[in-house]
């Protein structure tokens, strides 16, 4: 049977404006009939991935979202001798295989070759590149179409990142890989709107003359308690790299480091959110995964009474754990998933430590 390791966090986050839309404004939803703010799940994976959890812990275990594939092997063998035409010609040739390639005009008038799409790209797989761009190079007779391509890509390899989030490529299907890990949109689980703030500028050297503002201008932002759901099928996540469980634990511990200390950036230095999260909940087994934001439908303001709490963080986890039992009670004669205690710094219980070894545990002994 498959196991899954599930995560649920509640994050409060002052003034701030991590994830925006079109219009710079803080992503929202409607849940409920009523407005919350929202980051999307992109937002949430990029932070991940570019967390110092994920550069230190998984250090050359991390590929790379790039259209400029091309250009660097270009530069790989020009360092290595080749000349401009022969290391443009074979460059080409090795980038070519993720995906399809366009002539871009820079700034300064030159032009330089670049994907159309992004490509995900392992390490495994970039030396691969880097191995077949040198060969092209030499003038090695080399295979053509699929067989060519199964000189570099690869359906598993030891990239955590694209075992955990999967990938897509558009010229070749054979080699996407399903994401292990599903991450939801995070939400507000109370009513939330996004807010305007008018702000201005006053010219240093010009006090005197001009005693109004030298600039002005708009920035939006918003506040709450977002509710994360987070869910890790790890049969797949080991069989992505290439049955490596010990790879595949350190991951998911680095996971479980990353998504209570990590946040989108956006508008970092305007707001400087930095948030952890005051709750944690893991969960490890064979059910059927179940994400809890329907504890939020009606969001927590309403029915603090209900409850039984005075505020809106007490609130969300009650209305977390309530949820939980209920479904445990309907679905499993009142037997809870495996779990450890929860992280909850409302009342200093219970370990971020604990819950990694909880889930590094769960993934070796899958």
């Amino acid at each position: 049977m498959t196991t899954f390791v599930q995560f649920h966090l509640l994050t409060s986050y002052g003034p701030s404006n991590p994830n925006r839309d079109d219009q710079g404004r803080p992503k929202q939803a409607m849940i409920g009939g009523v407005p919350r703010l929202r980051m999307s799940s992109q937002s949430v994976k990029r932070a991940l991935r570019e967390s110092s959890f994920f550069a230190l812990d998984l250090q050359g275990h991390i590929g790379t979202r790039t259209k400029q594939l091309q250009d660097r092997l270009r530069e790989h063998l020009l360092r290595k001798g080749a000349s401009d035409k022969v290391a443009t010609d074979a460059a080409t040739l090795a980038a070519g295989i993720f995906g399809k390639l366009e002539t871009v005009k820079e700034k300064d008038g030159g032009e330089t070759v670049r994907a159309t799409t992004l490509a995900f790209i392992s390490p495994d797989e970039w030396k691969l590149a880097e191995e077949l761009a040198e060969k092209a190079a030499t003038g090695e007779a080399l295979p053509k179409d699929k067989d060519l391509k199964k000189l570099v890509l690869r359906r598993a390899d030891g990239a955590v990142d694209i075992a955990m989030f999967g990938r897509m490529l558009a010229d070749d299907a054979d080699f996407n890989r399903d994401a292990a890990v599903q991450v939801a949109h995070a939400i507000t689980t109370h009513a939330a709107q996004a807010e305007e703030d008018w702000y201005s500028a006053v010219d240093d050297l010009n006090k005197a003359e001009d005693t109004g503002a030298g600039h002005l201008g708009e920035t939006a932002f918003g506040s709450g308690i977002y509710y994360q759901y987070v869910c890790v099928n790890v049969d797949l996540l080991i069989e992505n790299l290439n049955g490596d469980r010990e790879l595949a634990a350190r991951g998911a511990e680095a996971l479980a480091l990353a998504l209570p200390q990590t946040a989108p950036a956006g508008k970092q230095n305007s707001f400087a959110h930095r948030p952890m999260a005051f709750y944690m909940r893991a969960e490890a087994g064979p059910r059927a995964p179940r994400d809890l934001s329907g504890a939020f439908f009606t969001p927590v303001d309403r029915k603090l009474r209900e409850l039984g709490a005075n505020d809106l963080q007490n609130g969300s986890i009650k209305a977390l754990e309530m949820t939980a039992g209920q479904i445990d009670a309907c679905y499993y004669d009142g037997q809870p998933e495996k779990t450890c205690p929860p992280v909850n710094t409302l009342d200093g219980t219970g370990t971020l430590a604990d819950i990694v070894r909880f889930v590094g545990q769960a993934v070796r002994g899958a």
